[in-house]
């Protein structure tokens, strides 16, 4: 079986969990391959919801081997009280692996992180403060720690020594606060040494093992395609890959072993944080797509932003990830309206663009033109088929699928898992 990519298609949080359900118990590993505990995956089974920040969703499905990949950042007391939180709800987190290779979240860049956004004002990004950023930063200038540091106290001394030679000089000169000393760092990660160890493992080549052995991996991207470090709304986005490409250095897998890229979009948009966002609603709409989606964040508690799904940003994200089947979540929240809009293009300095501006400014500056579908006032969460869905509705998600470049495969029609209506099979 193939390795199987799954993102999301906009600014995130658009219940990549749904499609994680979708594949069930067919799927023989869950790998989070990007992000750190800056995002989170709600996901409803009966009457418990469950919040993931770090752990992959797959965790909560029996069977399921969830790994922590190398190209993620773990800040591990979140990661053991989040173990804790699922142990203590009977859920069985004892097959989890942990990279070796993965990098870890020392204190002094939480500390940094939340000065940093401070002081940069009204030019600040919108991090959530948790380190993420700096911590990337650290692993690209060479001066990061890694899961494996933990187990040899002379290396972890060192690599924490030479982190602190500069940021003490940034927090003491620059922010006015104390300096760090070596020693708590070095004795606050090794506090978490022992409990760590049964977690820890090759995990590129664990993967690699179970796909020679035909096994399912699903590789669970955290943020989505507008928040890319690359190929996001720069310098509004994350600090990690979290498109299709980051996949496979981030989990440490062959590129020829994906077949497949599955991708999230909801039936309207959000994002949490600054930057730029073309369909953005500041009127009762808004308020209303807010209120009925419960559109807050389940990391930060953050409103979120509410607008209009965004047609050059599906094709974008089509493009980038190469997207071979697209799931739509909250098709529903949509219901009660009586015309949808949606954004078919871009009206920059007098010119139509059908795709996204090449530049920041570009994209800052950009007008949305829509087209109004009729909406319909029938509940839809029972539906379970396209027959089931109301003409209007139906004809909503076939104008999304001629336009945004990919097929639908499933659309979400409420929170709970069985909340779905399968258009086609995500494995075949």
């Amino acid at each position: 079986m193939p390795a199987i990519v799954l993102v999301g298609a906009q600014w995130g949080d658009e219940g990549k969990g749904k499609a994680t359900d979708l594949l069930g118990s067919r799927v023989d590993y869950v790998v989070k391959f990007n992000g750190g505990n800056n995002a989170g995956h709600t996901v409803v089974i009966g009457d418990e919801k469950y919040a993931l920040h770090l752990l992959p969703s797959g965790i909560l499905t029996p069977g399921v081997t969830p790994v922590i990949g190398n190209g993620v950042v773990i800040d591990l007391p979140v990661l053991f009280h989040e173990i804790d939180g699922l142990n203590a709800r009977n859920v069985d987190t004892s097959k989890l692996v942990v990279s070796a290779n993965a990098h870890v979240i020392p204190s002094y860049n939480r500390t940094l992180d939340k000065v940093n956004e401070r002081f940069l004002g009204s030019r600040k990004i919108g991090t959530t403060g948790r380190g993420i950023g700096p911590t990337y930063a650290d692993k690209m200038t060479r001066v990061g720690i890694r899961v494996q540091d933990l187990f040899d106290e002379k290396i972890l001394r060192q690599k924490v020594e030479g982190a602190l030679e500069l940021k003490n000089h940034l927090l003491v000169k620059v922010y006015n606060r104390r300096a760090i000393t070596v020693n708590e760092v070095v004795d606050e990660l090794l506090a978490h040494t022992e409990r760590l160890t049964p977690y820890v493992a090759d995990t590129a080549l664990l993967l690699d093992q179970a796909l020679k052995r035909d096994e399912v991996v699903l590789l669970e991207g955290g943020q989505a395609t507008l928040l890319d470090v690359d190929h996001g709304t720069y310098p509004f986005v994350t600090s990690s890959n979290a498109t299709a490409g980051g996949a496979c250095t981030g989990a440490g897998i062959s590129p020829i072993a994906v077949t497949r890229v599955i991708a999230i979009a909801k039936a309207y948009i959000t994002r949490v944080g600054e930057g730029p966002f073309p369909t953005e609603l500041f009127d009762d709409d808004g308020e209303k797509l807010r209120k009925i989606g419960a559109e807050f964040g389940t990391t930060t508690g953050r409103p979120r932003r509410c607008g209009w799904f965004d047609l050059p940003i599906a094709r974008y994200a089509s493009r980038i990830n190469g997207i071979t089947d697209l799931v739509v979540t909250k098709l529903d929240v949509l219901t009660g309206w009586e015309q949808i809009p949606v954004c078919v293009a871009y009206e920059v300095d007098g010119q139509r663009l059908e795709e996204l501006p090449m530049t920041q400014t570009g994209f800052h500056h950009a007008k949305p033109i829509y087209e109004y579908l009729p909406g319909w006032s029938e509940d839809i969460s029972g539906a379970r088929s396209l027959e089931d869905l109301p003409a209007n509705a139906r004809a909503y998600v076939q104008f999304l699928e001629e336009r945004c470049g990919s097929r639908i495969s499933a659309i979400g029609v409420g929170p709970e898992r069985d909340q779905t209506v399968v258009l086609r099979d995500l494995l075949n």
